[in-house]
């Protein structure tokens, strides 16, 4: 584990941005004042590391804010993105000792983090944690068989507006905002980081960011700020039937 800045500032869980959509989001006031008591919080800055594989697993968290990526190092040296992290989820894995990926902060981070073995003995005896781990566990699950369909079979252009259409709709989710009036967000990824996490060039992201830009399905604005004028038009590129990738 690496040290990161530990933070002094106390938010009630009643009051926490991703209240309605964390792991403690089904907890009844009494299992809230459970989790007050282990929680604390921690801030890492973009490009630092918050797990390392292999490493003892000392806390678990929910992302309160900014986003991270979930990654291995093979033998060779070489990296593999497998995961992204948004608001809302969830760090780590209740009854493991050992860290599974690399965890690192790509904008600036913070986390509330609930001490490991407190955890779990949470996880035992309060239902509604338990219960809301596994439904986030088995969402998670649905997004990565989603997401191996998305990175074998669809073309360059497909796989980049899914992740645009997922990390426009999360935000939306999260700011309870209206999708019939278009989203803006700030990407929280590089593009040498979208075309790792797809397995593209960067020189092949750039071109389909900007073709997106010139078909209108996209507005770009400032260093990272994407807009998205009509949802269903940028659906129409993802190559799927339905609504795209899972909201989780």
């Amino acid at each position: 584990m690496t040290l990161a800045q530990s933070s002094s500032d106390f938010m009630a869980c009643a009051d926490c941005n991703i209240r309605n959509r964390a792991v403690c989001a089904t907890c009844e006031p009494h299992e809230l004042s459970r989790l007050e008591d282990i929680k604390y919080y921690r801030t890492f800055d973009a490009g630092q590391s918050i797990m390392f594989e292999g490493d003892e697993m000392h806390f678990v968290a929910s992302v309160v804010s900014g986003a991270a990526t979930l990654s291995r190092t093979l033998p060779d040296g070489r990296i593999q993105m497998v995961g992204l992290l948004l608001p809302s989820d969830f760090i780590g894995r209740p009854g493991r000792d050992a860290v599974a990926y690399d965890v690192v902060a790509i904008q600036k981070v913070t986390l509330c983090c609930f001490r490991r073995k407190p955890f779990e003995n949470m996880i035992k005896d309060t239902p509604h944690i338990g219960q809301r781990l596994l439904a986030m566990t088995l969402d998670e699950l649905e997004v990565a068989r989603e997401w191996m369909m998305l990175l074998g079979r669809k073309t360059a252009r497909e796989k980049i507006t899914c992740l645009l259409s997922l990390i426009g709709r999360r935000t939306a989710s999260l700011h309870m905002q209206k999708l019939q009036d278009g989203l803006s967000f700030e990407m929280p990824m590089s593009r040498e980081a979208m075309a790792n996490y797809l397995g593209l060039t960067i020189e092949t992201v750039s071109r389909q960011m900007t073709a997106l830009r010139k078909d209108g399905i996209i507005e770009l604005g400032g260093t990272r700020t994407i807009t998205i004028p009509d949802l269903a038009g940028l659906m129409a590129e993802t190559g799927d039937d339905t609504d795209g990738m899972m909201l989780t």
